[in-house]
């Protein structure tokens, strides 16, 4: 009979790394879930990363629009509030406080008599040329932005000609809705020497 060579009820066992049976297959299980569990993990923070930016780049694009439309409105209500003549003031009036809210209403509609009276005597008419306007700051719901108005000015104090003029004002604006009002205008003042 054919000998077969004798297979050593240590073979394997010299090896330092090697297990046996019984072991190899708890200890490897033991890895596979460890590495299921780690693999888990990693495509969690995958995700959550993946959302965090998604959310970031959102607040991101809607704050820009927030923006836009602020900035958009101050420079839509700016000829509005620079274009009069005191033969239709009623007219004005009526297009200035619906743009207006808060302080500035309050304001305008406050000094809108004696403002008829020295346009009305003046007989003055604006008209706005050019209107450049800039956000200075602004979030979701307010802003500022800084709008320098080139205009014409024809009165009696002008002889009835035509002059030039400027107005430059801050607008803060408020979001009311879906529209920006404009909640308070400031005029900044020329610095002294």
């Amino acid at each position: 009979m054919p000998e077969t060579p004798a297979e050593p009820a240590d073979e394997g066992r010299d090896h330092p790394d090697a297990l046996p049976a019984a072991e190899s297959a708890v200890g490897g299980g033991m890895w596979r879930w460890i590495e299921r569990a780690a693999a888990a993990v990693l495509a969690l923070a995958a995700g959550v990363t993946a959302l965090h930016f998604y959310r970031q780049d959102r607040d991101s694009r809607e704050l820009a629009a927030a923006q836009a439309a602020a900035r958009a409105a101050a420079c839509a209500y700016a000829p509005v509030m620079a274009n009069y003549d005191a033969k239709t003031l009623d007219t004005y009036f009526r297009e200035v406080l619906d743009g207006a809210t808060g302080d500035w209403r309050k304001e305008f509609t406050d000094t809108s008599t004696d403002l008829r009276q020295v346009l009305t005597q003046g007989q003055v008419v604006s008209k706005s040329r050019d209107v450049r306007c800039a956000l200075e700051s602004g979030d979701a719901a307010h802003a500022q932005v800084v709008v320098v108005v080139a205009q014409s000015i024809t009165s009696i104090g002008t002889k009835g000609k035509e002059e030039p003029g400027q107005l430059s004002v801050v607008f803060s604006m408020t979001k009311s809705g879906d529209r920006w009002l404009v909640d308070k205008v400031d005029t900044p003042l020329p610095l002294v020497p």
